[in-house]
């Protein structure tokens, strides 16, 4: 006598495996244990740890002044908000009053970091639910763009070392601001095109709509942030919620979605907030004391851009509080400075003891945080959706382990 699937009396083993920490769709060296029913999960653990490479540690054994370049790699994706985060810190304790100048552009930067940030996001996880070739390529484009002006400005496209302890490395170069404006003009439309071939994707709508429901309630007690949280209806955004920079002088709205957030949702909040990003970038070229570069050099009474190149448009009231060398030191005292990044709320705690190295550095980082709720959304998941689930919450594996 046959025996249905769905019958009481068919029994099956539960067998535990092992997903990582090689494997391609974990985004680095991340560890799942697995415990499954056929095909169901019923137990979820991460193990953490093959990353690890000691960052606050060496934020106590290094000097104010190396650890500014190092503290780049803990986001990889992110390089600037976790030099923002370090930086306000130590300007807090410093009593350090940031030139508004360097604030723009930090907002400039970091918002730029953020949409490339999310373009990766969105290639990766298209190739994690099986597009493994077209789309893929469409935002590394527009992610290509702006690597190229970031190389212009901070001399490197991903560990920039350009948001410095009481202000900015340097101005922009010439012609820089007109490209990224020009950039600004053509991103919606790209957005668009985005949309128009994932977000009604009857194949991509089956992979993510009703699939790993974050409850407000779970993302809360886990201190889940970012867009993860922000798609479950929460409006937790640093950036409004507790403003700092230049951030009140700019019209933007926190992006949220209705309802319990699934992963489809998690893609939505993010595919806004990059159209929010470019208008706030928009609005900060606007509004940026000194305008462009080029209108930077005549205020200064520099018209050309052969004048004036070896001190490359750096006035300190205009982009540096404290002067930048090895000897950097910071005043005794503790300080804690928290932004918003792309993953969520990046926080740096660190106290000084007057010498050119830190006492202490504590971080706070948002993959960690938002990496933990995992088992939740896994625990009953079959396991063709684990890398749906697991590339919706958009973990940076330096992150977790730093």
């Amino acid at each position: 006598m046959s025996v249905e699937l769905s019958s009481p009396d068919l029994k099956t083993d539960e067998m535990i495996i092992n997903m990582g920490p090689q494997h391609p769709a974990t985004h680095g060296v991340l560890r799942l244990i697995l415990t499954l029913d056929g095909e169901i999960c019923k137990h979820v653990e991460p193990v953490l740890g093959h990353l690890h490479r000691a960052q606050e540690w060496q934020g106590q054994n290094r000097t104010w002044f190396q650890y500014q370049a190092l503290i780049d790699r803990v986001d990889y994706l992110s390089g600037m908000y976790t030099s923002w985060a370090m930086a306000r810190a130590a300007e807090q304790i410093d009593g350090l009053v940031v030139p508004k100048r360097a604030e723009y552009l930090r907002v400039i930067l970091s918002e730029m970091n953020r949409i490339t940030s999310h373009l990766l996001w969105l290639g990766t996880y298209l190739i994690d639910l099986g597009a493994m070739f077209g789309f893929p390529f469409y935002p590394f484009r527009e992610r290509e763009k702006l690597f190229d002006l970031f190389e212009e400005v901070a001399g490197q496209r991903m560990m920039f070392n350009y948001i410095r302890i009481g202000g900015v490395l340097r101005n922009p170069p010439f012609g820089w601001f007109d490209k990224l404006k020009r950039f600004t003009d053509e991103f919606p439309d790209r957005i668009d095109e985005y949309e128009a071939i994932v977000t009604e994707n009857p194949i991509f709508l089956k992979r993510t709509k009703g699939v790993g429901i974050l409850k407000k309630e779970t993302a809360m007690a886990y201190g889940v942030t970012g867009p993860c949280i922000r798609a479950s209806g929460i409006p937790l955004d640093l950036r409004k919620t507790k403003p700092y920079s230049v951030y009140p002088e700019l019209d933007f709205k926190v992006q949220t979605m209705d309802g319990d957030g699934d992963t489809w949702a998690r893609y939505m909040c993010r595919i806004r907030e990059m159209r929010e990003s470019n208008e706030i970038i928009r609005q900060a070229i606007e509004k940026i004391p000194g305008g462009t570069t080029e209108e930077l050099r005549k205020l200064l009474g520099t018209t050309g851009p052969e004048k004036d190149e070896s001190k490359d448009l750096d006035p300190s009231f205009l982009l540096m509080a404290k002067k930048q060398n090895a000897g950097l030191r910071v005043k005794a005292g503790e300080g804690f400075a928290a932004v918003e990044s792309p993953r969520g709320t990046i926080g740096c705690y660190v106290i000084s003891n007057g010498s050119d190295k830190a006492y202490r550095f504590k971080w706070r980082n948002p993959s960690f945080c938002n990496l933990s709720v995992l088992p939740e959304l896994l625990v009953g998941a079959p396991i063709a959706d684990i890398m749906a689930i697991f590339g919706s919450i958009d973990v940076i594996l330096p992150d977790v382990d730093r």
